[in-house]
């Protein structure tokens, strides 16, 4: 059950993929700089009286700008669309032809600002998933003749016996060879609880060796593993993704056309070449060369303010026509991490000594469930005792000397047997999808900690925000086993559930589900780095997660919470409205102005005037997507910010009073003895001393700080009706011991109710305790 190192980032060689063609880092910027000193230049030598000058720089400038605004078309020709760049090439060639030079330096200068703006935000990072590869081992250690020897990972040959020592990522796949090996397979399962392997069975490359060292005996070469297989599908997902098609594109698929037709239209019946250029001038784009890319651009920034790291523009623009929303389990929804659930004790013993004594032999121990139940400890305010003689064996668990006994923690020993009060444990954690971690005080088992993998306290909150903007179908793909992802999903209300999958069963879905709609994809494991590449839109838990999953995504959430995803997509949602606005907009006044221009009203250079005139009005207009959507996320005063904190701490403080409460209505199911009536009292002393204050104090203080946040009383008012249950139940509890102290005793008639008032009010509490946290506490960042 133990392991005997953290979890490790799986690292495994791999073929080196064809690197990806990139936009060039250079072009854009100069093209600025050229088309700006040329206008700039041509002004001086106007101003100077020196016209002819003038003409030339802004010839020069006009010339620099149409090269590579021819290749930027037939790049766009040879994928089958004619882009917004067209209408920019034939009125630069109509300015040339027809000696309107200052209109085409303005054009120039127009196109190259645009481009610009977009090139800035794709120099963020590549999708060539260059971690899976620079962060490879490139060795493996062989056992030969007795001897082990550390050989490149390109010679493991079928047969190979192979060492894998502690920590280490297993190289390739293999079977196991004597001892049983302890392995963390999150990185390919999602699963966060460790496994064990037997002699013979089979072990993947990619996961960790949680345990000691063991042999392994090769069945594939490093080519064929299954990690090397994971680099491949992520990397023929993104080959096979659709380009991304941009918001100024899909308008210029008719603005173009129109433009055209309407240059065509004035030479025919006018005879004059000049206002076909006018049109072509007053046509030009710019709403859609500037106003749709700072709009974009501007959530970008926006974005990368709440953590959110996005790709480019076009991954902005996809995510706010997303419609479904694929999450996988381990850590996305999930913390990553196991906490403790729940601490049972054997009669005669409590809870919090249970727990206390657990994490005092778990102290040195580097299992990821001894740290667990440490923090746990920790955070009730529980000091460890002295321990002596501590030592841990891998897959069993961790023993020591504790005030004179010999405690364990872990597995129960070989032979023996659980008692009665343990079933309801086992039961228990069978229904809950939960580990246990048994306590024996000289091989007697006298408590056990009960482990899960905890929903992110956001994750709701953030789910409804995600529906509100837009997500019609929300679906959970794990490699987790079927029944906690299926409780999971009935939790967060998913509209399905996709459960041990494989990476490649994950690419399938994905696949499926874009069919249909613009889709999502959040994961943070290597094994979610083929979804995320599949994806429409690909977004990695970047802060606890995988390098690999983070490169193969085009949107990272730095912070380890879920809930920025929400933001990213409300940002998107209005960045790209506000894009269509000014889109629109400035075509709307373009087409006034090409009328003008058809009729003779407007020549080439007032043309190219009245259209940066547009220009600054459109994209003063996009710049409204800089601005904060206070909708988006409340935002909390510091004092308010620090009463959560304070309260959220008291929560975890209070799991000890749960605990009690549900350990005296255990005791009354075995009869109404001394026992159980004491237990009884004890509940009622933590509730007096500790739970009704705290709740007092909610109501009082935390409450009426919230109301602002969050609209007002109504808010809080189904909180606030829980307080109210909550001092009922604890009345009745007070009422049946009064009656207890004038009978000498618990009468047989108080048991049934009593009982049903203990568990009713650890139901309302952990209801209680998780509303809050999920609907207030995540609101502190």
């Amino acid at each position: 059950m133990r392991t005997a190192r953290r979890r490790t980032e799986p690292e495994q060689q791999v073929p080196r993929p064809a690197s990806v063609p990139t936009p060039s880092s250079w072009l854009e910027p100069v093209l600025l700089a050229v088309t700006t000193a040329a206008l700039a230049a041509g002004g001086v030598f106007w101003l100077l009286g020196q016209g002819s000058r003038a003409d030339l720089c802004w010839a020069l400038g006009t010339i620099a700008a149409v090269g590579p605004a021819v290749g930027w078309v037939l790049g766009a020709l040879r994928q089958g669309r004619a882009g917004v760049d067209l209408i920019a090439v034939l009125a630069l060639g109509g300015t040339l032809a027809v000696g309107e030079y200052l209109a085409g330096a303005l054009i120039a200068l127009m196109l190259a600002t645009g481009r610009a703006l977009e090139a800035a935000a794709q120099q963020r990072a590549s999708h060539d998933l260059r971690a899976l590869l620079e962060h490879a081992p490139r060795t493996a250690r062989r056992r030969t003749d007795g001897e082990v020897r550390t050989v490149p990972l390109a010679e493991v040959a079928v047969g190979d016996l192979l060492v894998v020592g502690p920590g280490e990522v297993v190289p390739v796949d293999g079977l196991v060879v004597g001892a049983t090996a302890v392995l963390d397979e999150s990185v390919l399962t999602g699963e966060s609880a460790p496994v064990e392997r037997v002699h013979g069975q089979t072990v993947r490359s990619g996961v960790v060796n949680a345990g000691s060292a063991f042999e392994l005996r090769a069945t594939a070469t490093e080519q064929d593993s299954t990690y090397a297989e994971i680099v491949r599908l992520a990397q023929q997902a993104g080959a096979e993704s659709a380009p991304v098609v941009r918001l100024a594109d899909r308008y210029a698929a008719w603005f173009l056309p129109l433009s055209v037709a309407t240059a065509g239209l004035a030479w025919l019946l006018s005879g004059s070449a000049v206002r076909a250029v006018a049109v072509l001038v007053v046509a030009t784009p710019c709403p859609l060369l500037l106003a749709a890319p700072v709009a974009i651009v501007s959530g970008l920034s926006r974005a990368s303010r709440l953590g959110v790291v996005v790709r480019d523009g076009g991954a902005l623009e996809n995510l706010g026509r997303a419609r479904t929303l694929l999450l996988d389990k381990t850590g996305t929804l999930t913390g990553g991490r196991p906490r403790v659930l729940d601490v049972s004790a054997a009669p005669g013993w409590k809870p919090a000594d249970v727990l206390r004594l657990a994490a005092t032999v778990d102290q040195y121990s580097p299992h990821v469930l001894a740290h667990a139940v440490v923090d746990a400890a920790r955070e009730r305010g529980l000091e460890p005792a002295e321990v002596t003689d501590v030592a841990e064996e891998p897959g069993r668990g961790a023993r020591g000397v504790v005030e004179g006994r010999r405690a364990t923690v872990g597995r129960l020993e070989p032979g023996v047997q659980p008692p009665a009060w343990a079933r309801s444990v086992e039961n228990r954690a069978l229904l809950d999808g939960a580990a246990v971690a048994w306590l024996t005080m000289d091989g007697v088992p006298v408590g056990a900690v009960l482990l899960r993998d905890p929903i992110r306290p956001d994750a709701p909150r953030t789910l409804r925000r995600l529906r509100t903007a837009g997500m019609e179908r929300i679906v959970m793909l794990t490699g987790d086993r079927t029944e906690p992802a299926r409780e999971v999903a009935a939790v967060l209300g998913l509209d399905d559930v996709r459960a041990e999958l494989a990476p490649a069963g994950k690419v399938a879905a994905v696949r499926a589900e874009r069919e249909r709609a613009v889709t999502v994809m959040v994961g943070d494991g290597v094994n979610d780095a083929p979804a995320l590449a599949a994806a429409t839109v690909g977004v990695a838990m970047g802060a606890r997660g995988s390098t690999a999953s983070s490169e193969a995504a085009d949107v990272v959430l730095t912070t380890d919470r879920v809930d920025p995803l929400a933001d990213a997509v409300a940002i998107a949602v209005r960045a790209r409205r506000i894009a269509v606005q000014s889109a629109l907009g400035g075509m709307v006044m373009s087409l006034a102005a090409m009328a003008a221009a058809a009729v003779g009203l407007l020549p080439p250079a007032v043309g190219a005037l009245l259209q940066e005139g547009i220009d600054v009005a459109v994209i003063l207009n996009a710049l409204r997507a800089l601005r904060v959507d206070q909708a988006s996320r409340p935002t909390l005063e510091p004092a308010t910010e620090a009463l959560i904190r304070r309260f959220a701490a008291e929560h975890d403080d209070l799991q000890d009073v749960l605990e009690a409460v549900r350990g005296a209505a255990a005791h009354l199911a075995d009869g109404g003895g001394a026992q159980a009536l004491a237990s009884v009292r004890e509940v009622h002393r933590l509730l007096t001393e500790r739970l009704l204050p705290h709740e007092y104090a909610e109501e009082h203080q935390l409450y009426p700080a919230l109301m602002p946040t969050l609209g007002g009383p109504e808010a809080t008012a189904t909180m606030s009706r829980a307080h109210a249950e909550i001092e009922r139940l604890a009345r009745r509890i007070a009422t049946h011991l009064t009656l207890a102290d004038a009978d000498g005793g618990l009468a047989p008639e108080q048991l049934e109710d009593l009982r049903a008032c203990l568990y009713g009010l650890h139901t309302v509490l952990r209801l209680h305790f998780t509303q809050e946290e999920e609907n207030y506490f995540s609101l502190a960042p």
